[in-house]
């Protein structure tokens, strides 16, 4: 043994034989005559040999003499975790970050805190409490230690929640025409006028500006798992509603007013009648490959959605997937999908769609994504069914650009409706799209980036009602790690 570890042993034991009976019995009288720094020294030193017991004893010893010893607690959470005894380590942890006045003594107490609540299997707790050690984090290495251990928990807790939140402008909320006449109703006219009636549309047919407000919760529970299998419960709740601009307001209530002089009830729309909103609960089934090169994935949800505060369909959903790693670089997705929905207002339909993908990490390390989609939706309401093919493109540039990441879309998709009571030929809609989301990095709140999102989709169709230009700016926040 080296001259220097013989000393702090000496050292430790000539504390503990003044300060402490066995096993931390602490003697006031004796206590004095050791200085809280020497206490502290001897207490830390203890609990890195292993001696719990003798370690809690000198920090009840500072705690005598000062119950706001922040080091004192923040040792006596560790050594009380260490003999299992996890929740009055979480109550010396507690008490360490509630009087703690410096980053480095927060984060110590946070992460000490986590520690002790992932190691009872709150998981959940243990991760808001890993993302305050990042938020309080001393030096940028500490706050990257918080995340791996906040990666590290997340991969062993069995819920997984996904959050995310929308307020934001919307230029059509009610998905309403960009036009101001349409052709409508030719069956009802023919013979004598084959092509229909250029009418003009309505308010309520015409887009609707407002501001949209909304939230989407998306959580699994890993009920069971071996090395190459999950099983999830799967758990969803989203909503979002509307309040009209003043223009769509003044627009409605002109339409109102003609429909009172004409002597018919005004319609009184308003924004939340436009509001939407499911629940879902469901069953999640993966499983590796045995090369590790790819996984399937099964699901199957019942739900139910709402549309202007009343019951709008009940539905089934389920999905086939598989996915493949041809290199390192390079993974295709493979998709099959089923919707059967039983309207409580409108029809039922059944709708089928397969789908391909490919994504691949470039060597400049952007990414780039393809896809491509069939599908098809029958109902007893022949004008409701089509087919339809959509493509989608996205790239996503691998470094930050002034400390923001930008992913760009792309897409479009061609649906044929066999039958429209506007047209004999039926309908046929070709859609473009774009969007670009900002996550801007150097802006951090407890592992949460703000993000903002701007899209712009025109439809144009051979029927001018369903002729739709919608743009929107969303606004959200994402993890960090």
């Amino acid at each position: 043994m080296n001259r220097r570890v013989f000393r702090r042993m000496r050292y430790v034991w000539g504390v503990a034989a003044i300060v402490a009976a066995p096993f931390g019995t602490v003697v006031a009288q004796d206590v004095a005559q050791v200085t809280p720094q020497e206490l502290e020294q001897a207490a830390k030193l203890t609990l890195q040999g292993g001696d719990t017991a003798r370690a809690i004893a000198f920090a009840d010893a500072l705690l005598m003499r000062n119950p706001a010893d922040v080091t004192a607690h923040l040792i006596r959470s560790a050594a009380l975790r260490k003999q299992g005894e996890l929740g009055k380590a979480r109550q010396s942890a507690r008490a360490g970050w509630r009087h703690a006045k410096t980053d480095n003594e927060k984060y110590t107490a946070a992460l000490l805190m986590a520690q002790a609540l992932s190691s009872d299997e709150k998981r959940t707790r243990a991760q808001i409490w890993l993302r305050r050690a990042r938020q309080v984090a001393p030096t940028p290495a500490h706050a990257a230690q918080a995340a791996r251990d906040f990666q590290y928990v997340q991969r062993r807790n069995p819920w997984h929640t996904q959050l995310s939140f929308t307020l934001a402008p919307n230029s059509n909320i009610n998905n309403g025409s960009a036009r101001d006449t349409s052709a409508l109703y030719y069956e009802f006219f023919n013979p004598f006028n084959p092509d229909g009636i250029e009418a003009t549309l309505t308010a309520a047919s015409k887009a609707l500006s407002g501001l949209e407000a909304g939230a989407d919760i998306q959580s699994r529970y890993r009920f069971h798992q071996t090395e190459r299998t999950a099983h999830d419960l799967r758990l969803g709740l989203s909503y979002r509603s509307y309040r009209l601009s003043d223009q769509s307001r003044k627009d409605l209530a002109a339409q109102d007013a003609t429909r009172i002089a004409n002597g018919d009830v005004p319609l009184g729309i308003s924004g939340n009648d436009y509001a939407y909103g499911t629940v879902r609960l469901g069953y999640g089934y993966k499983r590796l490959r045995t090369d590790r090169r790819g996984e399937f994935g099964l699901t199957a949800d019942l739900g139910q959605t709402f549309y202007g505060g009343a019951r709008y369909n009940s539905f089934l959903r389920a999905n086939i997937g598989q996915t493949y790693y041809t290199n390192q670089t390079t993974k295709l997705r493979f998709d099959l999908s089923t919707d059967l929905r039983q309207a409580q207002r409108g029809s039922d339909t059944q709708s089928v769609s397969i789908s391909t993908g490919v994504s691949k990490q470039l060597a400049n390390g952007n990414g780039l994504y393809l896809g491509a989609a069939v599908a098809g939706l029958r109902s007893q309401t022949a004008s409701l069914e089509y087919n339809e093919l959509r493509l989608r493109s996205g790239y996503v540039l691998g470094r930050p650009v002034f400390g923001t990441s930008l992913q760009f879309g792309l897409g479009t998709s061609y649906r044929d409706y066999g039958v429209s009571p506007h047209d004999a030929s039926g309908r046929r809609d070709l859609e473009l799209s774009a969007d670009v989301t900002a996550t801007f990095n150097r802006i951090d709140y407890y592992g949460f980036n703000p993000t903002l999102s701007l899209s712009a989709s025109t439809t144009n169709s051979n029927i001018g009602l369903y002729d739709v230009n919608r743009v929107g700016l969303s606004i959200g926040i994402s993890s960090a790690f």
